[in-house]
């Protein structure tokens, strides 16, 4: 989506590699940035606005909820708080379905990953030169503003997941249960190195399925987004104006209302994968 295409482009010297580029790259702050890409080359790197935008996102989430708190009503409640209370349901369904005895922090965990994530994804919706056109005025060049689109997000959930995963491995089967889970799955006593390499496999691949998928897709959706984006400029050199523009504005509203349901089910995902994963974790037996 598009409201300031041609600024874009002339701030990224031009052309459509340069414009993508552009909105790809992260506001990198640190040593270890490369001055001329721009780019991370080390651990002291920091994608400013990938942390800001995930704090922002986060502490509204809070103060939203904190508020919501203070106006709860036992009678006949308000569109909002039928909203939240649908949510609520919903997210406590899937418990039920996918992990029947959970412990209490499952079900506040599982909201907060659905909201927040959601709340990431949104941020794809909004016109991709707007935010970081207005960045620019304060002299910040790069901004990418969907935190889901960055590794260093998605990982950093997936990976806080895989260390749940571990520690209830080890309180419901204990340190020797869990070696043994590793040793004698799933093929039995017989093949034990084999047994240790495929259940490692399979232990890597919750957190790495978890990142890999949720970044995968909103990065192809953000791709697609600046590509929609791109014919408004084109259309702005000359009389293809009367062509481009309107298919622009027919492909942005029909790659919106799709990436709605995108963006919701990628939500979605996440948090139900987390439950199950969690669940599996609170087994006698994997």
């Amino acid at each position: 989506m598009s409201q300031a295409t041609e600024t874009a482009q002339s701030s990224s010297g031009g052309g459509t590699v340069e414009y993508i580029q552009h909105h790809l790259t992260n506001w990198c702050v640190g040593p270890d940035c490369d001055p001329v890409t721009h780019q991370a080359n080390g651990f002291w790197a920091f994608h400013v606005d990938t942390i800001f935008f995930s704090l922002f996102l986060g502490i509204l989430m809070l103060f939203v909820s904190a508020r919501l708190v203070k106006r709860l009503t036992d009678g006949v409640p308000g569109g909002f708080q039928n909203f939240v209370e649908s949510i609520l349901e919903f997210v406590q369904g899937q418990i039920r379905d996918g992990f029947p005895h959970a412990p209490a922090i499952i079900a506040p965990m599982a909201l907060t990953i659905f909201v927040w994530v959601w709340l990431m994804n949104f941020m794809d919706l909004i016109p991709v030169d707007l935010l970081p056109l207005i960045a620019g005025w304060f002299g910040i060049h790069y901004l990418k503003v969907v935190p889901t689109t960055d590794l260093n997000t998605t990982f950093a959930m997936s990976f806080t997941v895989f260390l749940m995963i571990i520690f209830y491995n080890l309180k419901v089967k204990g340190p020797v249960g869990y070696l043994k889970m590793f040793l004698f799955h799933p093929f039995g006593k017989f093949l034990v190195p084999v047994n240790i390499i495929m259940t490692a496999i399979e232990e890597l691949a919750k957190p790495l399925s978890l990142g890999l998928r949720l970044f995968g897709n909103l990065f192809a959706g953000e791709l697609v987004f600046l590509l929609i984006a791109l014919l408004g400029g084109a259309a702005a050199l000359g009389v293809g104006l009367l062509i481009w523009f309107p298919l622009q504005v027919v492909l942005d509203l029909g790659w919106l209302l799709f990436h709605i349901l995108v963006i919701t089910l990628q939500a979605f995902i996440f948090m139900v994968l987390t439950i199950v994963y969690l669940s599996m974790a609170h087994t006698a037996d994997h």
